[in-house]
């Protein structure tokens, strides 16, 4: 029998994420939680909210799921003629996991784990942003907007809602730090936040321009590389050998986009799914990690 792609997919995830040392993080608090009934194992419920953030789906979608998809089932190790986990027990674990802010727990064990592999290198942090839409239409019971979601303008367009900040090794593109605005914050506010402090180099876009003179900087010894005004850049000569070294730096910077591709194209995960920051943040963490796995998984020993 030919496996879909969904099977594929499932069988590689089985292999890259490391099931063991995320269920040893969350075993401690996951008892005294209350999960739903009947309670599930740890290692289920963990499987059906990982499955839950791969296809982007609601809870009652990811109940619905269980029932109808055999590869699924057999992914969380569950079988139709036992009891499946209702979308009440798929809420309580993802109230649970926001509760204890696991979602920067398993980031930070997915990236010890690349760390132990050699995957994670130190020398060098590329910085980037994304804005994720929220609905501009959804008010509240008061009438009012999310008021954790701003608008901004990005070229011509007016986009309302959050930001996503990442700062990336500059070797392999793996997310190594994460902050969250609302979109109206500037890029280079934040970037403080996405330096670990053992780079010799930053690479950003534009937006950046200017960060080295800022306060928050001046104890960094790093050459930063980032990127011309694209009107500047357009003006420079073929052959001028800062040209070149535009095209170099747009080069190493290409690498964030990778990141962002899985967390909004592969993932599903372009538009918020919750109000406010807190929960949109959790949730973006468990998926830079599983981006991070995606991305390192042709470098990696299973």
């Amino acid at each position: 029998k030919k496996k879909t792609r969904r099977e594929i997919f499932l069988e590689k995830m089985d292999k890259l994420i490391p099931w063991e040392k995320l269920e040893q993080q969350l075993a401690k608090k996951y008892h005294r939680a209350k999960t739903g009934r009947p309670p599930y194992p740890l290692p289920v419920m963990l499987r059906v909210h990982a499955m839950q953030l791969f296809y982007n789906l609601s809870d009652p979608a990811m109940e619905d799921a269980l029932y109808e998809i055999e590869s699924m089932r057999q992914f969380a190790g569950l079988r139709l003629s036992g009891n499946l986990p209702d979308e009440t027990t798929i809420l309580n674990f993802r109230h649970f996991l926001e509760e204890h802010k696991f979602g920067k727990i398993i980031f930070e064990t997915i990236n010890a784990h690349l760390a132990g592999q050699g995957l994670i290198l130190r020398e060098g942090s590329i910085v980037d942003a994304t804005i994720l839409s929220a609905p501009s239409s959804t008010k509240n019971s008061s009438g009012e907007r999310d008021p954790e979601m701003y608008q901004t303008k990005k070229g011509n367009e007016w986009h309302f809602g959050m930001k996503m900040h990442i700062g990336t090794d500059d070797a392999f593109g793996l997310i190594h730090s994460i902050a969250t605005t609302s979109a109206n914050v500037h890029d280079i506010v934040v970037a403080d936040q996405l330096l670990h402090g053992k780079e010799q180099r930053v690479w950003g876009d534009a937006g950046y321009l200017g960060i080295g003179q800022r306060p928050e900087h001046h104890s960094r010894k790093v050459d930063w590389q980032i990127a011309m005004r694209p009107g500047k850049r357009a003006k420079l000569p073929e052959g001028d050998p800062a040209a070149k070294l535009e095209r170099l730096k747009a080069g190493v910077r290409a690498k964030v986009e990778h990141s962002f591709f899985y967390i909004k194209r592969v993932f599903g995960y372009n538009k918020v799914r919750y109000r406010g920051l807190a929960k949109n943040t959790e949730r973006l963490y468990v998926l830079a990690g599983f981006s991070n796995m995606m991305m390192a998984r042709k470098y990696l020993v299973t």
